[in-house]
């Protein structure tokens, strides 16, 4: 485990801790997926939740405190925003990377900011609520385009992630088989993986490669993509497996 990752693991105990003792949530700010797993080291599963303000984000918060102790639920501190041109026709292309580049001109930290969804040069961005109102304030350019800020709602849903429905043969249905086919490595390559801490299983770290995944699985693999797997389907008459998987693209 490097710096960094202790650097946050003390945090998330210290975080667990609190919401131990004084019976009220406590949260982080976003990470990726693979750090917020670490959370799993430092408290149970009933006593956190994981969200990043839409179902499968890339980048998450971690809630500490156990619904059944503290006898309460609440919502996320997490705010959705609408940043778009202020006259569509004269807008520049604007990337992910514009976008991320605006916002942290503004003097806003990384892990304030969770996914920003892009489209025609608008985005919808993920925030933490308590630096929402300096964006709205603040942000009025994107590279040279003049932009609005406001907050909405929600995301459209032309907005949201795709998924592509595959049906694929493996050798076997071991977790680094699948990989292997899905992302054209060789078997080697795939448990390297595992090794590494790239492979994130439900939102934890996996070290298993002979993992047999469960229906609605979702995995991550840093740096390839992700998928949710939604089961075996048949097997060949040369026994291979063939297998249904959603692929995120």
């Amino acid at each position: 485990m490097n710096e960094h990752q202790q650097q946050n693991l003390k945090r998330f105990s210290e975080l667990a801790e609190r919401a131990r003792q004084s019976g009220y949530y406590t949260y982080s700010s976003f990470h990726s997926g693979e750090t917020a797993s670490l959370a799993f080291e430092v408290a149970s599963e009933s006593e956190m939740k994981i969200w990043g303000g839409m179902e499968n984000s890339e980048r998450v918060i971690v809630r500490f405190g156990n619904p059944e102790d503290l006898s309460y639920d609440e919502d996320f501190p997490i705010r959705v925003l609408l940043i778009e041109p202020k006259q569509a026709k004269f807008a520049e292309t604007l990337t992910h990377r514009d976008f991320l580049g605006a916002i942290l001109n503004l003097g806003i930290e990384r892990d304030m900011v969770g996914d920003i969804l892009v489209q025609n040069n608008s985005a919808y961005c993920f925030v933490l609520e308590k630096v929402a109102d300096v964006f709205c304030r603040d942000l009025d350019r994107v590279k040279h385009t003049a932009v609005s800020c406001k907050l909405v709602e929600d995301v459209p849903e032309n907005y949201l992630p795709k998924r592509k429905e595959e049906n694929i043969t493996v050798t076997s249905p071991r977790l680094d088989a699948i990989l292997a086919k899905v992302y054209h490595l060789s078997r080697t390559d795939a448990k390297a993986l595992f090794d590494m801490e790239k492979v994130t299983l439900n939102g934890q770290i996996c070290h298993n490669p002979e993992t047999i995944l469960k229906e609605n699985s979702i995995v991550s693999v840093r740096g390839y993509g992700k998928l949710e797997y939604h089961g075996e389907e048949r097997t060949t008459k040369k026994g291979k497996t063939g297998i249904t998987i959603w692929r995120y693209i």
